[in-house]
Order: C-alpha cells, then structure tokens, then sequence
C-alpha cells in the first residue's frame, strides 16, 4: 500500500512542477535555516571546550545593584571574586578571568587584530586547554607579574607564520612583549568567557585595577569548582547565602544581586532579576522558530488545497469505487510527508553547504559549525511535524468532498 502511494505521489509531483518547486523550496529553506540556528546553538550550548567539568562547576557572570530609581549591571569585579566569592567554603578552587579586549599588533608592517585577557592560575587547573605545545603560567609567575603568555593556535599562525614550535619566543600586544609558555586550540568567540587570542597572568594588566578596584564591578568573570557533583547545589546555595549578606555599595542601591548558575543560565545571564536572559532567549527563539515555520506551513497548505481540487475528479472516482474517507485522507497525509521529506532531504544538503560556506568565511572567530546526530533528528522531526500539520487541514478538506461534485468538476 505504502509502495502505491509513494508512486502516486511521485506522479503528482512530476505533474505540476511549479507547485512542487514551490513546495520544496519553502520547506528544504525553511529547514536550511532551523538546521544552521540549531547548529549554532548546539555548538554555543553543547561544546564544553574547554570546561570539561561543567557538571561540577558554577559560573559567575554578572553583579548587579538596585535601588527604587537606579539600577547597575556588570560582569564582576577581580575583587569581588578573590575576595567574596574565594571565601566560600564549599569550592575547592575558583577561576578568574577578564573580559577579552582588543588591540593591534605589527609584524612585519603587518597590522593584527589582537585580543587579549587576564586569569589567574587556578583557571588553568578549572579548565582543560589542549596544548598543542608548551604549558600554562603557574602561580609562582603570576605571583612574580612574570611576562609570559598562552596563545592560541590561530595567533600562532597569525603571528609567527609556519615555525614549528614558538614556545621562547616573543609576541607584542597592547606596546608590550610577552614571552610565549604554551599553545593551545583554538576557543570560539561565542564562548566569551573562555575565548582568546592571548592570555596572560592577571597581575601584569597595565591598570593595575585588581589591586585598586575594591567594587563589586567590573570586567571578570568566576568559575567555582566543586569537589564533586554532590557539592554543587550545596555550593550554590552558599554562594546565594553569601550574596544576601553583601550591603549596597552606595545608598541609592538597597538590594545586591548576583548567581552563580550553570553554563547555560550564567551565559545568558541579563543581570536583571525581573527579566531572566534564559527566558528572553528561549521566549526570542521560540518567536523565531513559529514565525519561520508558519509562513511556509500556510503557504503549502493552500498549495495543497489547490492540488486536491485539481484531482477532485480522482477523488470521485476512488469514492464512487468504495474508497472510503479514511483511506483517501491516509493517502494523502502519506504524499504530503513524502514531499516534506524530499524538501527536508534537500535542507539538509542545502545545511551541508551553507555550513561549509559560514565556516570558510570566518564570519565568527574560531566558530566551526557542523551537523551532528542530534542536529540530523531535530532536523527529521521537523520534517515530519511540518508534512503532519500542513497536511491535516487539506486533508479533511478532501474527505469531505461529495462524490458526485467531485466528478461534476472534471
């Protein structure tokens, strides 16, 4: 049975081709763009590189102060971290790390986009940097403001060309000359408080603001890490506990705020206890998703319709011959996931293409995007919820149809 209706929805097909490029271009476009969103959110969302021990770990991204006229939002301050949040009793280590900022750099005559952050040295014991060669800055160098850095395997080629090995030598940034300790893989942009081109210990920023910004804010980022799994929520509600406590740094604040959430929460974190980022990104994507799905839905419902008044003669034929309602709106449900499976077939080659083109063209630092098994499911899944719900109305359209008014309209 199923093998007759896949041949008479290749008939159909092939017999009105316009209305069948129409039909599959909506549908392998509109899962073109779905795969390569959910391709980026997955990448941005999944990849744990290079914080391998996110399930152990909480993330301090944003400190905020209100009051009944003013608010302030940042990330936090060095102080803030070394000083409040290293108190805690619960983390066995904490890792600090700057805002990246940029700068420019010259090599022969050459100008190079160069950013660059601070970290303290329990941020490389936190996360798991693969080193290609070399190793990370120690606590002693950061101690002695030693002027060595780890960079990044773009940088490495960026800077010094093909030399094989760049550990000893010595790369500028913002006027002043580091010695090169280690090299690591590339981090992506997206990911923004692990990503950079160069790292650096904190204690030899120009600024010197670890030492004299005693705030709450200021541009640092924390990572706290819990000696087990177990320990996380009992970390969390520590840190929560410790933030209650904190007194407003001017009067026109009366209430501090800040958490120490999940990758996912602390990465979205808008740093407004009203409006939660989590919320507003999915509330965003969610918007996103409906507005780009509804517009081709519609669009091949009334392609549909228009198809199944063109066969109402077919129709009153197989009624007249004791087909029954049922049977013809299988049929046609059938064909419909059909057509979406080949335009999703298409989507996903057209995914395959646009990938490779976004990556080639470096339009996001580091960022390689690709399609994974997880990606490939919600990509099928799409297919076959849209062929379902663009199908169903026409359908139902098309059991109704009196028999003889079908064959009247040949």
């Amino acid at each position: 049975m199923l093998k007759n209706y896949f041949k008479i929805a290749i008939a159909v097909l092939r017999r009105r081709k316009f209305f069948t490029f129409i039909s599959l271009f909506g549908i392998s476009f509109t899962l073109t763009i779905l795969l390569v969103l959910t391709a980026f959110i997955d990448k941005v969302v999944g990849d744990n590189y290079p914080d391998k021990k996110r399930n152990r770990s909480l993330y301090i991204s944003k400190i905020s102060q209100t009051g009944k006229e003013s608010m302030s939002s940042s990330p936090p301050s060095f102080y803030f971290l070394d000083h409040y949040a290293r108190s805690l009793k619960t983390p066995v280590a904490i890792a600090i790390s700057s805002g990246f900022s940029g700068t420019n750099t010259y090599v022969n005559n050459k100008k190079i986009a160069v950013n660059y952050k601070f970290t303290n040295a329990e941020y490389w014991d936190i996360l798991e940097y693969d080193f290609l060669e070399g190793k990370a800055f120690n606590k002693q160098q950061v101690t002695n403001a030693e002027k060595v850095a780890v960079i990044s395997a773009d940088m490495k080629k960026e800077y010094f060309g093909d030399a094989t090995s760049v550990v000893g030598q010595y790369i500028e940034a913002d006027n002043v000359k580091y010695r090169v300790i280690g090299v690591v893989q590339n981090v992506p942009i997206t990911s923004y408080m692990t990503y950079s081109d160069i790292y650096l210990p904190y204690t030899v920023a120009k600024d010197g603001a670890y030492k004299t910004n005693k705030g709450y804010q200021a541009n640092y980022y924390g990572i706290l890490l819990a000696n087990s799994t177990a320990d996380v929520d009992k970390m969390h509600n520590e840190y929560e506990q410790m933030i209650k406590r904190l007194p407003p740094e001017q009067k026109m604040f009366t209430h501090v705020f800040s958490h120490a959430d999940s990758y996912v929460r602390a990465y979205v974190d808008s740093g407004d206890e009203n409006h939660s980022g989590t919320f507003i990104v999915i509330t965003a994507i969610t918007i996103f998703v409906f507005i780009l799905m509804i517009l081709p839905t519609l669009n091949l419902v009334n392609i549909n319709i228009t198809r199944i008044m063109e066969r109402s003669s077919e129709i009153g034929v197989r009624k007249a011959f004791g087909a029954s309602s049922s049977t013809l709106v299988y049929q046609f449900i059938v064909e419909n996931i059909i057509l979406t499976l080949l335009g999703g077939l298409i989507g996903i080659i057209l995914s395959f293409i646009v990938l490779q083109v976004l990556n080639s063209a470096h339009l996001i630092a580091n960022l390689e995007l690709s399609i994974n098994f997880s990606v490939l499911f919600i990509g099928l899944l799409v297919c076959l919820v849209f062929g379902l719900v663009s199908g169903v109305y026409p359908a139902w359209r098309m059991s109704k149809l009196n028999v003889v008014t079908a064959l009247k309209a040949q």
